[in-house]
């Protein structure tokens, strides 16, 4: 009996001794477990408070409230001495943005604008949403505009550092005048600015990447070096050119009174101007106004030397010009004709009675492209329409370009057929204008 109680004792000592081994081993796991824990959670707070610590400083500020424990905000310990923690990398919060994309392309002494010729503009975002401020900055921030390295940030980065940007910074050649000028240092007052004058000094061809980007970053004022960094705001890279080459830059859309050789694949004073001009084609008016009653015959005066893929360039280009809503009246001896003024028909005006295309016979059509002719060959002699032939017609004409239907003087069309016919053989009659007198 005693030596089986002497067995259960050395057992128990033995197991006992085996859990403490286990425990022994397990330790140091259990510790690193329970260590990378509570890591991630003081790293995530550090996180947190970076990021909202801005919005901390504004209210504190505007309410002119502060306290010495929160004047300094980043002097809060951002390492734990016993874990050996870093510091989370600085998260941005709210960022600058150009409102719109740049006008292209860009020359050295032009003023620097955004699409539809308006002047660049600056706003502050919520970085996550994209959307801006609700409300306006407590007190106005002083933001430089700088050209940067066309390279920059380089492949599909999106994030860099203050530092990242400042060593990016393009400066003027030796001996040159500033790269930038106009307005590169501007205030903003509320949550956006606007920059109405800015210009480059030089082109982009003598740096590697033959390319610039416009930056703007918040400088910070004097004694607020705890505030949170609003991300810096960049443009898309971009060649600037020469002035020299806006003398032949080609409009996008072109204007009607523009010279012909805006147009795409047309040189100035090249052979398809001078083979333009000997025709008395000089604008995009002109051009327009031949391609819609004789398209063959502009053909014809380009040549053989413009190939079918050039000539589809240049007529898409000329067609991008827009044409206004001024409508104009040739007197025919049938009918009286509604055209534009590139010479396209929109409509015809039969004694009291005003008809757009689509209320046309076939027959009646091919009428009005002759008519079409004859007022391209008597210009001089078109009247102005009134009000009451716009109110009837245009908003016909307009439904019927922006539903993407071609008008009909864009058609091909034998002219050969159409003079042989009087008006009246075209069955206009009584019935077909009931309802439009």
């Amino acid at each position: 009996m005693f030596l089986r109680r002497g067995d259960r004792v050395i057992r128990e000592a033995m197991m006992a001794k085996s859990l403490q081994n286990i425990f022994f081993a397990l330790e140091p796991l259990l510790r690193k477990v329970v260590q990378e824990e509570v890591e991630k959670g003081v790293i995530h707070g550090l996180r947190l408070f970076q990021r909202y610590k801005n919005v901390l400083i504004l209210f504190l500020r505007f309410y002119d409230h502060q306290d010495a424990s929160f004047s300094n905000l980043d002097s809060f310990p951002l390492r734990s001495n016993s874990m050996h923690l870093e510091a989370a990398p600085e998260a941005s919060s709210l960022k600058l943005v150009f409102k719109t994309q740049l006008s292209l392309p860009i020359f050295t002494g032009s003023k620097i604008e955004c699409l539809e010729n308006n002047p660049l503009e600056l706003a502050i975002v919520d970085s996550d949403t994209g959307q801006p401020l609700a409300s306006p900055l407590p007190w106005p921030v002083r933001v430089e505009v700088v050209v940067l390295d066309g390279d920059f940030p380089g492949g599909d980065q999106s994030e860099w550092s203050s530092a990242d940007f400042q060593r990016n910074i393009v400066k003027e050649r030796t001996g040159k005048r500033p790269l930038l000028t106009g307005e590169v240092n501007v205030t903003m007052r509320d949550v956006s600015a606007v920059i109405s004058d800015l210009s480059f000094t030089d082109n982009s061809s003598w740096i590697r990447s033959r390319q610039f980007r416009i930056g703007a970053r918040i400088v910070a004022a004097a004694g607020s070096q705890n505030e949170q960094r609003i991300k810096e705001a960049m443009t898309v890279p971009f060649v600037v050119k020469d002035h020299r080459g806006e003398l032949y830059r080609k409009h996008y859309p072109p204007a009607l009174g523009d010279e012909v050789w805006r147009l795409e694949r047309i040189g100035k004073d090249g052979a398809f101007h001078r083979k333009l001009s000997a025709a008395n084609i000089h604008t995009v008016q002109e051009f327009l106004k031949l391609l819609i009653v004789e398209p063959h015959s502009l053909r014809d005066i380009l040549g053989v030397g413009m190939s079918d893929r050039v000539w589809e360039a240049t007529v898409a280009h000329a067609k991008t010009c827009p044409v206004g809503g001024k409508l104009y009246l040739y007197q025919g001896s049938q009918c009286s004709l509604l055209l534009n003024c590139i010479c396209e028909p929109v409509g015809i005006v039969h004694g009291h009675t005003t008809l757009t295309l689509q209320e046309l016979s076939q027959g009646q059509r091919t009428y009005v492209r002759h008519l079409a002719k004859e007022a391209y060959q008597n210009w001089d002699r078109l009247e102005e329409a009134n009000d009451q032939f716009n109110q009837r017609v245009l908003p016909q004409y307009v439904e019927m370009q922006q539903s993407g239907v071609e008008s009909l003087a864009w058609y091909s069309v034998d002219q050969g057929i159409a003079v042989d016919y009087p008006f009246e053989d075209y069955e206009i009659v009584d019935s077909a204008l009931s309802g439009f007198g």
